[in-house]
């Protein structure tokens, strides 16, 4: 035979762990029945935790100590296009002729402090990288970044 999973008996026990200020694993644990439905259920009927800053905050975005949690720290930003021109632009003026790779190394020896510009065909016997100084929070070498960064003025022109 069936029995369905809400009864009135832990629809009580449900909504008195609830008053009392227990968490929804507790509440589950008590009654034999997991978290989800604890929360499914506490929807169902419109229960909130009444006050407080964290009342309208789920479980997860409250502190284990009860307060609501410190906002989240965002990444650094990626570089957009018209920062990496500007630094460009910055940087001395270089001659149009292709940049000399003159810090040549291979995969293991490249690091943060090296342009990662590809030189040959990957597999290739002759196959490295630039390895000169790179632009300051680009991967690539000044000549290197021009090359691979350009305005779209810059592209109708070449």
């Amino acid at each position: 035979m069936f029995e369905p999973t809400w009864t009135a008996e832990r629809v009580e026990l449900l909504k008195s762990g609830f008053e009392a200020g227990l968490s929804c694993r507790q509440i589950a644990d008590d009654i034999g029945v997991s978290r989800n439905a604890v929360i499914g259920k506490i929807s169902r009927l419109n229960l909130s935790r009444g006050g407080g800053v964290s009342a309208g905050l789920s479980e997860r975005a409250r502190d284990p100590r009860g307060g609501p949690r410190r906002p989240r720290i965002p990444r650094q930003s990626r570089v957009s296009q018209r920062q990496i021109l500007t630094a460009l632009d910055a940087q001395p003026a270089v001659e149009e002729a292709p940049p000399r790779s003159e810090q040549r190394c291979s995969l293991l020896e490249l690091s943060e402090e090296k342009c990662r510009w590809p030189i040959s065909n990957l597999g290739a016997a002759d196959f490295w990288f630039c390895g000169n100084k790179p632009v300051e929070r680009l991967p690539y070498c000044a000549g290197h970044a021009r090359m691979a960064y350009h305005s779209s003025r810059q592209r109708g022109v070449r």
